[in-house]
């Protein structure tokens, strides 16, 4: 037997190897030759004609073509039952059922079809927003580009935290260590250095180095070897309970479709026509709108989420955040704003500001654009002399900064001959100094100092002859966003618990959540990472932040919190940080991460600060609260109209509502509700939870409510208005149809159903869905014809009854709250502005 690496898939990658491993032989100048490049790249006339040849650095997704998707709403479990309901009713000859409920299977599958492309095109154009982009060099000058851009010839440069753009041949930097597991399946990080060769979508863990581009797109070595599955479907704890609701309604169709199927034995009555009407009686009770509904919601909130600058990348993500009870968030750039100045300088023997500032400056670069560069470089510029000092060196090379050695390092040419100087972390420094010993005590009192002003402490070394003398301390400030305290205090009302998350010193965190308003108990990440997880998860659910944390140390803060049944948030930006973000039950890749923790994430946010968290939270509970009201809303309309069906042919021995009516009913009643996802709620003052007790308990009792005004409605038709069958039939109909959107106007407020505005889109679908049924009975159309008076009297009882069951189904909302039956906070979100614009200016 063949294994899989010998047949042909296995041939084509052997190939693909053989070709890596053959450029890897190479020298870079023949590389450059081969590919008509240099060192400098290419000018815009060569990258024209080279995307001409090649194309963009892209993998085209296969897609599902229309034809398929549009027939794919004739498959399924309502299609099929829909699809027999039709030939049933060509085989007993019902001609007008059968050409009717064709159109309607027709017209379901065209509106479907139509939302979900609305749907996928909106999202896809979401994720255009979260294409990689890379660091390239063109005519001359870096620039930074979509991945998709970049064509055989090109030189980019990659670093700490990318993902690496297409295939590449390194030539210029000291090491990188590549995580390329995801290609190969090697578990442990790979060395690179000049020469190697690095796979497009491998992730740099360390190290900075320049490449030459030699494949893009689908000639590269993934592009060759991956088979593109799509996304994997998770399914959430809101699709599966949503489920569980369908399953429900369908035990209770089995069990009263039985006992009309035993009646119609018992009368002798034709079974093919008892069948036709049990299959059309089924379809009332499954939520055929239930995967629309779905779709159309996400995506109408992954728009909105989109327009407050946070966009989605895993559309389940939305629901898990309605439920998110604790959000870990980064201090550096989304509490505070990220935006670090030199706010104190320390020296140690003999050395001066100036020279502390110029060996900084020289060991930081800023075509980097790394905030704690750019702020050193900023406060060389502004202290007079430094600059001068600066242009007396050269440097020779540069090491940047990584999270394993924790300082950046360069190799200078000056006037006494090479130097080196070095920047970063200070025990790291003070390890790597010769005067330790002297300065350990002084050192770690100025940090302390530092930190209790709230600033950042970073140590400054110089090297001659091998040996390193730390020459001073820089303090940096980060002071907190002006919306940060506001937004926390929001955050609280909200039942959100925010804990600050930070690298930096325990006494520099405790400053910043003192001038946040939060509380200071900030533990030290080492104080829970070697005891047991009972002890552990104690202490980090009791505190209100964590401090010197590794990106290692945020897995398992999430993971603790997760065992106690809590749902986390956690924000992060570093490519360190994604098992993190993948751990979390909603990851947020905050403004500025690096590709590997954007694509890690569930959520990425394009603007800083904490404000655009909440606003995502927000949003996600108005997407729970709306399908809510939904599930509400198919419970009691499934309740009613399988209980009133039901008795009216046990008690008054005939069918109240045709086939036909009964998939009028679930088709053109189901319409309006794809506009649910637009409709206007008041979000939860807690984390939402599914109370399916509630929901069930609910929808029942409306559901009641509606069988019991539907009974009283068919009896005065017998008994007062004396009205023939087919008038009987059209007269319930009407009542049915015109009493379930007005349930749904019900269902969709916790208070009076004025207490929260429809929207717009939702009220008109209601009006016109309405005014069709009346239409359609009033002049006869497709069905029976029924007098005006009769149709004045249905609307008329239909609002009186309206009022009487939202009134009573406030008092019920009152007492449930009274006896902790139901959670008020999950209601009645008082003390909260319902737009989350507005949610920062809460006090």
């Amino acid at each position: 037997m063949k294994s899989d690496a010998e047949g042909p898939a296995g041939d084509k990658q052997k190939k693909m190897q053989e070709s890596a491993q053959d450029l890897e032989k190479k020298s870079i100048d023949d590389v450059f030759k081969q590919f008509s490049s240099n060192e400098k790249g290419l000018n815009d006339k060569e990258v024209k004609e080279r995307n001409e040849k090649y194309g963009f650095n892209e993998i085209t997704e296969k897609k599902v073509s229309p034809l398929r998707k549009f027939l794919g709403y004739f498959w399924g479990p309502i299609p099929i039952m829909i699809i027999i309901a039709v030939i049933l009713s060509a085989i007993i000859g019902h001609w007008e059922d059968f050409f009717i409920i064709l159109a309607l299977l027709f017209a379901n599958a065209i509106v479907g079809f139509y939302q979900e492309n609305k749907a996928t095109d909106a999202i896809d154009l979401l994720k255009k927003r979260l294409a990689p982009e890379a660091k390239v060099l063109r005519n001359g000058n870096w620039t930074t580009l979509p991945s998709r851009e970049l064509v055989p010839g090109d030189v980019v440069r990659i670093r700490l935290g990318d993902v690496v753009p297409a295939d590449i041949k390194l030539f210029e930097g000291d090491y990188l260590e590549v995580d390329q597991s995801a290609l190969t399946g090697e578990s442990l990080p790979v060395d690179k250095k000049s020469g190697d060769v690095g796979f497009s979508g491998s992730t740099v863990r360390k190290g900075e180095m320049n490449g030459l581009v030699f494949a893009t797109g689908l000639d590269t070595f993934f592009g060759k070897t991956a088979k593109l599955v799509g996304e994997a479907k998770t399914t959430s704890h809101f699709q599966r309970n949503v489920v569980k609701i369908g399953d429900y309604l369908i035990v209770l169709d089995i069990i009263l479709v039985s006992l009309v199927f035993i009646m119609a034995i018992l009368r002798h009555q034709s079974l093919l026509e008892t069948l036709q009407f049990a299959l059309v009686l089924t379809i009332a009770a499954i939520p055929v709108a239930l995967p629309a509904v779905l779709s159309v919601t996400m995506a109408v909130g992954a728009i909105a989420l989109a327009k407050k600058e946070a966009i989605v990348s895993r559309l389940i993500a939305i629901e898990e955040m309605a439920g998110m009870d604790i959000l870990c968030s980064d201090k550096t750039g989304t509490i505070t704003q990220n935006q670090l100045s030199v706010a104190k300088v320390i020296t140690y023997e003999d050395s001066s500001d100036v020279e502390v500032l110029t060996e900084a400056a020289l060991a930081s670069r800023t075509e980097d654009e790394d905030p704690i560069d750019n702020a050193i470089i900023k406060g060389a510029e502004d202290t007079k002399g430094v600059k001068e000092e600066v242009e007396n060196y050269q440097v020779k090379s540069f090491t940047p900064f990584d999270p394993v050695i924790k300082h950046t390092e360069a190799i200078l040419d000056g006037k006494e001959g090479e130097i080196k100087v070095a920047k970063g972390a200070p025990q790291v420094i003070l390890e790597m100094s010769a005067n330790k010993d002297i300065l350990s005590d002084q050192l770690r009192k100025d940090v302390h100092d530092l930190a209790s002003a709230g600033y950042r402490a970073l140590a400054v070394a110089r090297s001659k002859n091998e040996e390193w003398h730390l020459t001073g301390l820089i303090g940096l400030h980060d002071p907190p966003r002006e919306d940060s305290k506001k937004t926390i205090n929001a955050a609280e009302k909200m039942g959100l618990n925010v804990k600050m998350v930070t690298g930096d010193h325990t006494d520099i965190a405790a400053e910043i959540a003192k001038e946040v308003d939060m509380s200071p108990n900030i533990l030290p990440a080492d104080s829970f990472t070697n005891i047991s997880d009972d002890k552990a998860g104690e202490m980090v659910e009791k505190a209100d932040g964590f401090a010197e944390v590794y990106p290692e140390h945020k897995y398992r803060i999430v993971s603790l919190l997760q065992d106690r049944g809590h749902i986390v948030g956690m924000t992060g930006d570093g490519v360190n940080d994604a098992p993190a973000l993948k751990k979390a039950d909603a990851g947020i890749a905050v403004e500025g991460s690096t590709d590997a923790a954007k694509s890690a994430a569930d959520i990425v946010l394009t603007r800083p600060g904490l404000s655009v968290i909440i606003d995502a939270i927000v949003e996600s509970r108005k997407i729970f609260q709306r399908m809510i009201n939904y599930s509400v809303y198919r419970i009691s309309e499934t309740f009613r109209v399988l209980i009133f069906v039901t008795i009216s042919i046990l008690l008054f021995q005939f069918y109240p509502i045709t086939a036909l009516m009964i998939v009028l009913l679930a088709l053109l009643n189901d319409l309006p509700i794809l506009t649910i996802a637009f409709d206007n709620v008041k979000f939860s003052a807690k984390p939402e939870k599914w109370d399916m007790r509630t929901i069930i308990l609910m929808g029942s009792y409306l559901g009641a409510m509606g069988v019991i005004q539907s009974l009283i409605v068919l009896y005065i038709g017998i008994e007062v208005f004396h009205l023939s069958i087919s008038e009987l039939q059209a007269y319930i109909y009407l009542v049915l149809s015109i009493g379930g959107h007005l349930v749904l106007l019900v269902a969709r407020t916790k208070g009076p159903f004025w207490s929260v505005k429809p929207a717009p889109r939702l009220l008109w679908a209601i009006i016109l869905t309405q005014l069709t049924a009346t239409i359609l009975v009033l002049f006869g159309i497709l069905l029976p014809q029924l007098d005006p008076i009769y149709v004045a009297f249905v609307w008329g009882q239909g609002l009186l009854t309206f009022l009487i069951v939202d009134s009573t189904k406030v008092l019920l909302y009152n007492f449930l709250i009274k006896k902790g039956i139901v959670g008020e906070g999950i209601f009645e979100p008082e003390g909260i502005s319902e737009s989350s614009e507005n949610i920062t200016q809460t006090e």
